[in-house]
């Protein structure tokens, strides 16, 4: 019963919690009386059985404790003001007539008066149903700064009257763009090795397509996380980092690699030629092997006319340097203005080791060890930097740090 109730949990959180905040108008409100009424489930569906029309009984049960509240409650002239609205309010039993407006608050918590940490966690704790502990745990924040977080979110879309609606037209394609980020944003954090980040921004997408069924970008951004997660097991071993060229391909995850395709598909039959779909194609090429490098290389130069993103373009070097060699990987990335990003000087230090340059190498590889403070990254430019000791005669790096813990 316990999995059944999280398995409901998980899937009725977003859309009960988006229906009251539609009836009440108030985060706050709403979400105490949601968690109330799971609550109640808990104790009740354990002895009683899960009633025929889940989500109609959370609503129910929720809109009624939020009036009982209101009741109580009663020196809040605005509060007042919600408890006539909420008895207004019919609230169908059938669930089939009930609207679902995670769109709607999908979009009001990526609004873009709130900052790009505050439009994550109030996605992640509304749509995604994580608790606070859990949303500063993934993003390794105090669980205090990340409540104090999350009501200042809450507060600033009271203040400032950020509507809960899809916005409209002219707006809609600058705000979905938003949306997606965020999304993407979320799984980027978790393809580091917080798996529980890269589910959440997977479920977030697949909520998304299941919202936006024709959106080609909506369904680009499932199918690449889909594709990159499917490799999810091989990118790292014994938590030491593993490069693609290196990576057991027999353990790629090929029930997702399916998935993403089958969305990439959808998304290029509905005329998609935009940014995520271009990186799901991309992503679904990685999945291949052996990759075709000259169509990586030219998807990345699609891409790169479409962003004028210059990490774009050091990953088309990366695809050039597999089929012209690192000497033509070596002069795009040259080019570029990226002095204080660390995956240049990594990339740099590839093709240069490649190329035979390795007193270049090993410099570009120091410089990228001094920009980076992910310890599995860290700890594969120290091998490369012995290996290259090792090749010279040289003994070990005289510039590498003491043994981390």
């Amino acid at each position: 019963m316990v999995t059944a109730l999280d398995e409901i949990f998980r899937d009725e959180w977003g859309r009960v919690l988006a229906t009251l905040i539609g009836v009440l108008g108030d985060f706050d409100l709403a979400e105490d009386a949601a968690q109330e009424a799971f609550v109640i489930a808990a104790d009740h569906w354990p002895r009683d059985g899960v009633p025929t029309n889940p989500r109609a009984w959370l609503i129910r049960t929720a809109r009624n404790r939020a009036t009982d509240r209101i009741r109580r409650d009663r020196a809040f002239a605005a509060r007042l003001g919600l408890l006539v609205a909420a008895q207004e309010v019919e609230m169908p039993v059938d669930t089939t007539t009930f609207p679902d407006e995670r769109l709607e608050l999908i979009f009001t918590c990526c609004h873009p008066a709130l900052g790009i940490e505050a439009q994550v966690a109030l996605t992640l704790r509304t749509l995604g149903g994580l608790t606070t502990d859990e949303i500063a745990r993934a993003l390794l924040v105090p669980e205090r700064t990340m409540a104090q977080r999350l009501v200042r979110a809450k507060r600033k879309i009271k203040a400032a009257g950020i509507p809960f609606r899809i916005p409209p037209d002219h707006l809609l394609r600058e705000r979905l763009d938003a949306v997606l980020t965020i999304v993407y944003l979320i799984f980027n954090e978790g393809y580091g090795g917080r798996d529980e980040l890269a589910a959440e921004a997977i479920w977030l997408g697949r909520a998304l397509t299941e919202l936006l069924p024709d959106g080609p970008e909506v369904r680009g951004l499932l199918a690449m996380m889909l594709l990159h997660d499917s490799r999810r097991e091989t990118r790292f071993n014994d938590g030491e980092l593993v490069l693609l060229e290196d990576q057991d391909s027999s353990r790629w995850n090929t029930t997702q690699i399916a998935q993403g395709r089958a969305e990439l598909d959808q998304a290029i039959a509905l005329g998609g030629r935009g940014p995520y779909v271009l990186q799901a194609a991309i992503a679904s090429l990685h999945a291949e092997t052996p990759c075709d490098w000259a169509q990586i290389a030219a998807l990345y130069g699609e891409l790169t006319r479409l962003t004028a993103s210059p990490v774009v373009e050091l990953n088309r070097a990366i695809a050039v340097a597999e089929t012209e060699g690192p000497q033509a990987g070596l002069r795009i990335v040259d080019e570029l203005g990226l002095e204080d990003f660390r995956y240049l000087h990594s990339t740099r230090a590839e093709l240069l080791r490649r190329h035979g340059r390795t007193d270049e190498a090993r410099d570009a590889y120091r410089r990228a060890r001094e920009l980076t403070e992910d310890g599995a990254e860290r700890r594969f430019l120290e091998r490369r930097l012995t290996e290259l000791a090792n090749r010279t005669g040289s003994g070990s790096d005289p510039a590498a740090p003491e043994c981390e813990s």
